[in-house]
């Protein structure tokens, strides 16, 4: 269950992972986890929901962040490992799941997952769930440090060249802000989805499923497991489902339309401010009224600051 804060929060775009917690927390019922690691913890939104259902469960939770934020610092009940997932990767035990929400890019998570595989070959895969499957990250890289990622595996960068909108491969003046994006979206070695889609070619017996809610969950578990069927079962109806995709389309599209419009209304009221501070819009004042008087132009609509002002609303 969790709590109104992860349901309401316009401000961050719905992009924690806690708010699919209805969806993740009966998967890790169904595989009977007792131990979960989240990768790319932040602020602890998920974690705390992780640890609120760990301590009912009788399950620890361990979070992996090289920069967590004080909130996730302050949580009781959590092992923190301040460290890259592909430090901490070859030195934790393998939990019973895995939550891959860290650096949303091919590289880092092609890497996750080859340590994972390494570290449980002749065991049992860990239950994975990753978030930012779908857009904008799903088909295009994001890169927390790109100097971190191989040359080789970067994709050039969007950087102030412009922003991310649905529907656009490239880059759009006035789109959503991630300076650190692939510049292009789609093509190999592009994006979170496209490296868990990979990843799951190249072994055996492994099912995704696409939930295509809040920029997308997916979820990955070995077929030959005896809680298979019943996350099959639970996860069917959601899978790639067509409304939910629609329904997130729409989300995302007024999401980015918002933002535009926000900034749009942020130059022009810029504009207006730098006008009222205009020596040459101060003379333009002074001939309109001078012309409304002498009747040179009756009908002018007087240019005034008392009208600016009121158009900013002061």
């Amino acid at each position: 269950m969790t709590e109104d804060r992860y349901s309401h929060d316009p401000a961050r775009w719905g992009a924690s992972l806690a708010h699919s917690a209805e969806l993740l927390l009966p998967c890790l019922d169904a595989v009977g986890a007792r131990s979960v690691v989240e990768i790319g913890a932040y602020a602890g939104d998920l974690t705390g929901v992780l640890v609120t259902w760990a301590k009912a469960n009788g399950a620890r939770v361990t979070a992996i962040d090289p920069a967590p934020q004080p909130d996730l610092e302050a949580l009781d009940g959590v092992e923190l490992i301040r460290a890259t997932s592909l430090d901490a990767l070859r030195e934790i035990p393998l939990p019973d799941a895995m939550i891959i929400d860290g650096d949303h890019n091919y590289f880092t998570v092609r890497e996750e997952l080859r340590l994972i595989a390494e570290r449980a070959a002749g065991a049992t895969l860990p239950l994975l769930l990753f978030h930012d499957v779908g857009w904008p990250h799903g088909r295009r890289d994001d890169y927390h440090d790109a100097g971190a990622i191989p040359p080789a595996a970067r994709h050039p960068v969007a950087g102030d060249k412009g922003g991310l909108f649905p529907g656009e491969a490239g880059l759009r003046a006035g789109g959503l802000p991630y300076p650190r994006s692939a510049a292009q979206e789609g093509g190999s070695r592009n994006g979170v989805l496209t490296a868990v889609e990979d990843f799951v070619a190249d072994h055996e017996q492994l099912r995704l499923v696409v939930i295509p809610v809040f920029f997308g969950v997916g979820v990955v578990w070995p077929l030959d497991t005896p809680w298979s069927g019943a996350l099959g079962t639970l996860l069917d109806p959601w899978d790639r489902n067509p409304v939910l995709k629609r329904l997130e389309a729409n989300r995302v599209l007024h999401i980015a339309q918002e933002y535009e419009l926000v900034q749009r209304t942020a130059r022009q009221e810029a504009l207006l401010r730098r006008m009222l501070e205009s020596k040459a819009f101060a003379v333009a004042e002074r001939l309109s009224k001078l012309r409304i008087r002498t009747g040179v132009a009756p009908n002018q609509s007087e240019v005034s600051r008392d009208e600016v002002r009121r158009a900013l609303g002061e």
